[in-house]
């Protein structure tokens, strides 16, 4: 008698709310002001340098803004902090985040 297996599909359940993005992307980086947040990693500096230039290649009238947190730490929402990244924030059209890892 051959044997019989129950196969499996190996899909979840998909949720079917379409997947976007914290923010709405801007169209184009033309003319805009551009975030470079720099986590506290030895490699995110060099990362976003690249970034950076790169960018400006492409887009030579961007503008970079650098934000550097102080700690590994959530520190940046830490209410004595708070304002100095909310002002960086609101003066940026997009944001590019380097982990150093």
């Amino acid at each position: 008698m051959a044997e019989q297996y129950e196969v499996l599909s190996p899909w979840a359940v998909a949720d079917p709310i379409p997947l976007r993005g914290l923010a709405e992307r801007v169209p184009s980086l033309a003319g805009k002001k551009v975030g470079l947040f720099q986590d506290v990693k030895r490699a995110a500096k060099p990362i976003l340098t690249v970034v950076e230039r790169k960018l400006k290649e492409r887009y030579p009238d961007i503008q970079t803004s650098w934000y550097a947190p102080q700690s590994m730490s959530a520190s940046e929402l830490d209410p004595k902090n708070i304002g100095k990244f909310q002002d960086w924030a609101k003066g940026v059209d997009a944001v590019v985040a380097a982990v150093g890892d």
